[in-house]
């Protein structure tokens, strides 16, 4: 069947396109060329690979070009894939890397079923997605711009003792330190207008997705994911964002898998060893739930504000969320008293918190 099949290993650059052609199972690729990654190149790519003979089957794996050489290839009904960079097979021997050589490497890897394709949002899945991802760019930007004030105020001899860093009592003590050299309250000034402005972006972005959060189509999703602690509307959006599909996973531990929480092992023979967490898939999914897992570290009685939450849902949204209360608080107390330690015990939380979302995610 494979030698009715055109494999196409595409190496994709900023500004180049280095394609293999392989002819069913031949072993050296039988067309070699470069393209502009420029909309010239991307036609001329196009109408060659139209001239293919049999099957045509392109891949290429995702990078900061993102979707737009997929999305071009399938709007000329070309044949597309794009493979997770993290789970294509290394070679330990090899130690030459060029862009033609990892083309021809993903064809042979391609055709001989060795790669993991991802897959594709569409267009408003994609948008959402790097509006989140955008608020988290913010995020990472106030904080830096904290971290500068703090350190340029502890260089000048200031330092908070009257609580803690960034509640009320600290902004305003920022807010009053005046310095006599013009130079250094110039510098304060520029600082202190910094972090306001990233404070606001901030607020800009949770505004947005909170009014995302309550619309259609993302409301029933957001209300159900929100019956479990620790998930409010920015943590659910989250979750849909990155996960795109929480169906499209076969079971729980594959959920588990794609966001790198699941145990790393080398085991050989009757030797088992299991290190820590794998770490591949999506860092911004494990982000969230690692955050959300310390939420189980009390009591696992239902408060006012969680009860409220949970008001009007099916009766099976709430079974969940109720194991899921009882089992993951269980979980941390059991492995905090056992004398793991408390960030150790979030992981296997969250670990366990992906189990019960995936459960959510084949009802919603």
């Amino acid at each position: 069947m494979d030698n009715c099949i055109t494999w196409v290993g595409i190496d994709d650059s900023v500004k180049t396109l280095n394609i293999a052609v392989f002819y069913g199972g031949e072993e050296n690729p039988r067309f070699e060329s470069v393209y502009p990654n420029d909309s010239t190149g991307l036609g001329r790519l196009a109408k060659k690979l139209k001239t293919l003979p049999g099957e045509v089957r392109c891949v290429y794996e995702a990078g900061i070009n993102g979707y737009n050489l997929h999305r071009f290839l399938t709007k000329h009904r070309i044949f597309c894939d794009i493979a997770a960079p993290s789970l294509t097979p290394r070679q330990a021997g090899k130690r030459v890397k060029t862009d033609k050589l990892d083309a021809r490497k993903l064809a042979r890897f391609y055709r001989a079923g060795m790669l993991t394709s991802i897959v594709i949002p569409e267009t408003d899945q994609e948008s959402l997605r790097d509006m989140i991802r955008a608020r988290e760019d913010a995020l990472e930007d106030l904080q830096r711009a904290r971290h500068r004030l703090l350190r340029f105020l502890t260089r000048r001899g200031y330092r908070f003792i009257g609580g803690k860093n960034w509640s009320l009592g600290h902004l305003k003590w920022i807010k009053g330190i005046v310095f006599e050299k013009p130079l250094d309250q110039m510098v304060l000034d520029e600082y202190r207008l910094t972090l306001s402005e990233e404070a606001e972006r901030l607020k800009k972005f949770e505004k947005m997705i909170e009014e995302l959060g309550s619309q259609e189509p993302y409301k029933k999703r957001v209300s159900y994911l929100m019956a479990l602690k620790g998930i409010k509307v920015l943590t659910a959006m989250t979750i849909i964002a990155e996960a795109l599909d929480l169906r499209r996973f076969t079971d729980a531990p594959a959920f588990m898998a794609a966001i790198g929480v699941v145990p790393s092992e080398n085991s050989s023979g009757e030797r088992e060893i299991k290190g820590s967490i794998t770490k591949t898939g999506n860092r911004h999914l494990r982000r969230v739930l690692i955050e959300s897992a310390w939420n189980y570290q009390r009591s696992a009685v239902v408060g006012k504000t969680i009860r409220k939450r949970r008001e009007g849902l099916p009766a099976n949204i709430l079974e969940i969320a109720q194991r899921c209360d009882r089992r993951l608080n269980y979980k941390f107390r059991h492995l905090v008293n056992a004398g793991k330690d408390r960030r150790k015990a979030a992981v296997a939380v969250a670990r366990e918190l992906a189990g019960f979302i995936w459960a959510i995610g084949q009802v919603a």
